[in-house]
């Protein structure tokens, strides 16, 4: 089993309602959440992790879940509310209006966390709730208890415009970024994490620090990946784009799904990952990011859709 740990919450779209005016459409959504999605609509066995809310959001978000074959039995249930995302859209750009203080998401600490079982091969973290605590410091400590033992997979997915303590925060993704397996950033994350470093300085680095697979997204540029054996570049399936929300979570979800089936999901096998069995599992994340985005919404792609 993977299990997903980071964010679930509720994206507020704008909508104009017929002879109405403009209303708010409530989504289920979330970076990790949209990873832990991606996973069971392909056939993975997937937990996810994070405080969800008892509010009617939260049985939104536990619907949605069930709803694509992830066994949320992880989270922790708290009688606070749900993270509400509001979005704003001037000419396609979106803009943000976060509420988040005191919710369920942000509350959990580290003695809400689980022991988990022998099936769990993998965790996946990333994205904004490693920004504030306590959530960030859970997951960080979730982390840490695992790395040893459990693949690792990260995703830092750097948002600037949440980030209120940023040495603080920085020397949190700096951590976490030692203690990974597979590294995955788009460019835009590079260059806020190592400002000025070239990906081939930045993987160089990673690598030595112990991770074994180091991916850059570069969007409809492909992917470049380094591994200890060497370097490739998988290029991004051919795709007619309606927009790009959610495209690296799915990505992440294809790439740990074609890993799994592979049987690669531990530690031993992703250091001495070759060439071939690599560039398998990214032209499936590839391939399902490029569904992902020919759609509106976060809304990758089913197995049977491959």
């Amino acid at each position: 089993m993977i299990v997903c740990c980071g964010e679930a919450l509720i994206d507020m779209l704008p909508r104009e309602i017929a002879g109405e005016g403009a209303g708010y459409l409530p989504v289920s959504g979330g970076a990790v959440f949209n990873t832990a999605i991606t996973l069971g609509r392909l056939g993975e066995k997937v937990g996810f992790f994070t405080g969800l809310s008892t509010d009617l959001f939260g049985q939104q978000i536990d619907q949605s879940l069930a709803q694509s074959n992830v066994d949320a039995s992880f989270c922790k249930r708290l009688d606070l509310p749900t993270t509400l995302a509001f979005v704003k859209l001037d000419n396609g750009h979106a803009e943000y209006a976060f509420y988040d203080e005191n919710s369920a998401g942000r509350m959990i600490t580290e003695a809400d966390l689980q022991t988990l079982g022998d099936d769990v091969s993998a965790l996946h973290f990333g994205a904004i709730s490693l920004i504030p605590d306590p959530c960030g410091s859970t997951y960080e400590a979730l982390m840490v208890r695992e790395a040893k033992k459990r693949v690792i997979s990260f995703d830092p997915n750097i948002r600037p415009t949440f980030i209120k303590e940023e040495a603080t925060y920085r020397a949190r993704m700096q951590r976490m970024l030692k203690l990974a397996d597979i590294i995955k950033v788009s460019d835009e994350d590079l260059a806020w994490l190592m400002p000025g470093v070239a990906f081939e300085e930045a993987a160089a680095q990673f690598i030595g620090d112990g991770a074994s697979i180091v991916l850059m997204t570069k969007g409809s540029a492909g992917v470049d990946a380094v591994t200890r054996a060497g370097e490739l570049t998988v290029p991004a399936a051919t795709a007619t784009v309606v927009d790009t929300v959610g495209a690296g979570d799915s990505f992440n979800g294809g790439l740990l799904t074609g890993l799994s089936q592979q049987g690669l999901l531990s530690k031993t096998a992703l250091a001495n990952i070759e060439s071939t069995a690599l560039q398998t599992a990214l032209r499936l994340a590839a391939d399902v990011a490029a569904i992902t985005v020919s759609r509106a919404g976060a809304n990758p792609p089913w197995a049977e859709e491959l």
